[in-house]
């Protein structure tokens, strides 16, 4: 959104009300303007109300463009963009839920993507396995498909910062979502404390969220009374967090591309996740970090003790390598000049 600013285009946010972040938006020069989304209701009324109001929207503002991100805003907000007449892409960020419990809700989104996708210029994705999935489910043709290396990192803002002396901590970092893999997460980490039980085991991430597999704030009260897991809240600023930790760990059933991640990677800092959709695409394993198997404690656990096994001086080598691969590949640079060169090639700029 800077980028574009300052090549003199006017840019306008459409999403959720949010006070906080519709005040870090405007003050970049952005407008903001709030649209009530119900993110996970699956009320075909409703949904259709929010075409709608999208319709209205787009048509009051005549954007030359318009970029879609998530779920909803990808189908519904594609179609009304074909209704107003505006060309738009459809950004793939994750599968979610619907894509790893299989049911009628996930039938009826495979529907709604086909016809949705249908009318955008382009669709993007950020992993392969995402893109040859909706290619192989005919949801989209593949020449109108291509993957975004990630949503990029700023090599600037999450530099590489020493390993601290302060033992060995682990933290994942997500929201609290059981398809995060956090009661792996814990579950491994009972497996070391019997072992290691000087041990730091954190969890960071907001509580709360509008999702069927959301974790209770009891279950984390729980996690916490045991002594097994700290709970350290939510925030804004991964990066004290990251810097306290000697590695991060995720290991989610599936992911776009998991951003906290190549956060920690950039950082310097071993990464630990599942060998699932978008989460190995993030680590060259026993190089950058290791990979475990998905829902499988003992395997996690087995990656983690990997990491108390190493000498400091290969933690911060392992860190040194992630650190190169992120500027490799996923610089945000690389990802922000295919957004522009997208939009010459569309005639947008």
């Amino acid at each position: 959104m800077r980028l574009l600013l300052q090549r003199g285009h006017i840019v306008t946010v459409v999403a959720p009300p949010d006070k906080k972040y519709e005040e870090k938006i405007t003050q970049t020069g952005c407008y903001f303007i709030p649209i009530s989304i119900d993110s996970k209701g699956i009320n075909p009324v409703t949904d259709l109300l929010l075409i709608r109001r999208y319709y209205l929207l787009y048509s009051s503002i005549s954007p030359d463009f318009i970029f879609h991100y998530t779920i909803k805003p990808n189908i519904y907000g594609s179609l009304a963009a074909c209704f107003a007449r505006i060309p738009s892409i459809a950004v793939t960020t994750g599968l979610g839920y619907t894509f790893i419990k299989r049911g009628i809700v996930s039938r009826i989104a495979h529907f709604l993507y086909r016809i949705a996708f249908s009318t955008s210029r382009q669709v993007w994705f950020l992993n392969e396995d995402d893109r040859a999935l909706f290619v192989a489910k005919k949801i989209v043709k593949r020449d109108k498909t291509v993957v975004l290396k990630g949503e990029g990192i700023d090599l600037d803002h999450f530099s590489l910062t020493p390993m601290n002396n302060f033992g060995v901590s682990f933290l994942l970092a997500s929201r609290m979502l059981w398809d995060k893999g956090i009661g792996e997460y814990v579950a491994a980490a009972r497996i070391l404390k019997q072992t290691s039980p000087e041990a730091h085991f954190k969890l960071l991430g907001p509580l709360g969220i509008n999702n069927p597999t959301a974790i209770s704030s009891e279950q984390i009260d729980e996690w916490q009374r045991e002594g097994v897991v700290s709970y350290l809240g939510e925030t804004d600023d991964v990066i004290p967090f990251i810097r306290m930790s000697t590695a991060i760990v995720l290991p989610s059933y599936r992911e776009g591309i998991p951003r906290v991640l190549l956060e920690a990677a950039a950082m310097g800092r071993p990464v630990i996740t599942t060998d699932c959709v978008g989460c190995r695409d993030v680590v060259i394993d026993n190089v950058t970090g290791f990979l475990c198997k998905p829902k499988d404690p003992e395997n996690l656990a087995e990656a983690m003790l990997k990491v108390f096994a190493l000498k400091k001086k290969d933690i911060v080598l392992m860190g040194q390598k992630g650190r190169e691969f992120v500027e490799k590949g996923f610089s945000e640079k690389v990802v922000l000049e295919q957004y522009i060169n997208t939009l010459k090639e569309l005639n947008i700029m």
